[in-house]
């Protein structure tokens, strides 16, 4: 990939991220994570790359204690740093990928996002 290629979908996806924040947030302010405890919930690990970011940003934004809990790990995922506890319910022997832990693993539509968010 070219760096002007990379440019290109680093743009896309910071248009999209703020599109979601935007939508998810609905004019709330974010949450101050100063001094709280943080969960971090991800559909599984596969690297962990994602999942490890998102830790990372919690604590960056002044969470002082970091969960990272998850359905499926593999058992060579080691957590980071900015991971004070993991808690994962599977961590099988023989593992591919994470939509193979799973009946449907389709994406979640941002209309689905917003039903469960609207509770909290």
């Amino acid at each position: 990939m070219t760096h002007d290629q990379l440019q290109r979908v680093r743009a896309r996806e910071q248009k999209e991220l703020a599109r979601r924040l935007e939508r998810f947030r609905a004019g709330r302010p974010p949450l101050d994570l100063h001094g709280r405890t943080a969960v971090v919930v991800d559909d599984g690990i596969a690297t962990g790359s994602t999942a490890m970011a998102a830790c990372q940003v919690v604590r960056a934004l002044g969470a002082n204690r970091v969960v990272l809990a998850v359905p499926i790990a593999p058992r060579s995922f080691t957590p980071g740093d900015n991971i004070d506890e993991f808690v994962c319910l599977e961590r099988p022997a023989r593992f591919m990928a994470i939509g193979q832990w799973y009946t449907d693993f389709t994406q979640t539509t941002d209309d689905e996002v917003l039903r469960w968010l609207s509770p909290a």
